[in-house]
């Protein structure tokens, strides 16, 4: 008798577990090894954050909360991101409070999508939107932008969105960009908007790592096609707090209703000491992620600086903690095995840039959330191993 759900298994087939993960897990097995994996600020949570949670324990807060987040946390990040992004949404209908971005995504995945329907997914890409897609029955249809530095035309969508017309039910945005570290100007996701507003269908815009940004300001979805986007954002990347797992999903009135549903059934709530303290986050601490981004910046400059001197050729980066750096012709260009070769060798840990979709072999990503001094060392190993082959 089979154990899994019949309408169920024909989507896990599809389903592997997150190569990122798995590649981190056998490297980590090493010895000295300098681990640029993960894409997890290496600061503290700031300390006027940790107390609010602290407090909140003290004041027995330890029952289930609104499904929809606290009040308190709701009306703060409704300021926030008003103040920082020009975008406006009602803390009472339109702001939900999920376990990270990561179960928003699942939450407002599931409750768009039907079988059949299709998803447009700009690559590379962070891949979690991808197996959300498949469990929901729907196809995703990969956008490579490798030959546009990374940004998505409006010309490629269009022509995609009309052939497939029929089905295509989102678009997703990753900006700024995992794996890639590019962002898009007002200009690129005005003409974006510009497209996607000529159609009934959504965009979900992932912009969690949008206080990370260098030599210009976020511009928002949200801002530009109100009624059409679904905006993720939380404090992981903000405030360092990616163990809290506080997450925001944003948009229309009635969207935002139905995607409750789907969040109340799968988690009831969020912790709520998580909650005040991402409360705390955003109402005392809007700015708190100013002194990490400086940091960021000359971990980024000190890297690219170093594997540009190495022979390797990297995407603009401007947002995140990430590069995306191209391989040396003259190495191994199956980025799986380049990343293999270089952990056993040079014992440093890059992630595959294969993981990432169509438009990533042949690269590597690079996450600069790690001290300088490991930074320092892991150029230096890698300036080493390439000059070894």
């Amino acid at each position: 008798m089979s154990r899994l759900s019949e309408s169920m298994k024909h989507e896990l087939k599809q389903i592997q577990p997150s190569s990122i993960l798995k590649f981190n897990q056998e490297i980590s097995q090493i010895p000295d090894m300098v681990k640029l994996t993960i894409g997890e600020p290496d600061f503290n949570t700031p300390d006027h954050v940790k107390q609010a949670a602290i407090r909140s324990i003290e004041n027995n807060e330890s029952h289930y909360t609104d499904s929809r987040g606290t009040d308190g946390l709701r009306k703060a990040a409704s300021k926030f991101l008003h103040d920082k992004y020009n975008v406006t949404y009602d803390p009472e209908t339109q702001i939900l409070v999920t376990t990270g971005a990561t179960e928003g995504i699942f939450s407002s995945l599931t409750a768009m999508l039907n079988p059949g329907d299709t998803v447009i997914i700009p690559t590379p890409i962070f891949p979690l939107y991808i197996p959300d897609t498949l469990l929901n029955g729907a196809k995703p249809i990969f956008l490579d932008t490798s030959d546009n530095g990374f940004i998505l035309s409006p010309e490629k969508l269009q022509a995609t969105i009309e052939a497939n017309k029929d089905t295509v039910k989102a678009v997703v945005l990753n900006f700024p960009s995992n794996p890639t570290g590019v962002t898009y100007s007002r200009s690129d996701l005005q003409a974006i908007a510009d497209v996607i507003k000529q159609y009934d269908i959504f965009v979900l815009s992932d912009e969690i790592y949008s206080e990370l940004t260098y030599g210009e300001r976020h511009v928002s979805m949200g801002e530009l096609l109100p009624e059409q986007t679904i905006l993720l954002n939380g404090v992981s990347k903000s405030h360092a707090m990616t163990g809290w797992r506080i997450g925001l999903v944003c948009g229309p009135v009635d969207v935002i209703t139905e995607i409750g549903k789907v969040h109340q059934f799968a988690i009831t709530s969020a912790t709520a000491n998580a909650q005040a303290a991402a409360e705390e986050a955003f109402k005392n601490g809007p700015d708190d992620g100013v002194a990490m981004r400086k940091i960021y910046q000359q971990r980024r400059d000190l890297l690219l600086a170093g594997l540009k001197e190495a022979g390797f050729e990297c995407a603009s980066p401007k947002g995140a903690f990430y590069l995306f750096a191209k391989i040396p012709a003259n190495l191994n260009q199956d980025s799986v095995a380049f990343c293999y070769e270089l952990a056993k060798e040079a014992k440093v840990a890059v992630i595959p840039g294969a993981s990432f979709g169509a438009g990533g072999e042949g690269y590597v990503r690079i996450s600069y959330a790690a001290s300088t001094e490991d930074l320092k060392k892991a150029v230096s190993r890698i300036q080493k191993f390439v000059d070894a082959h």
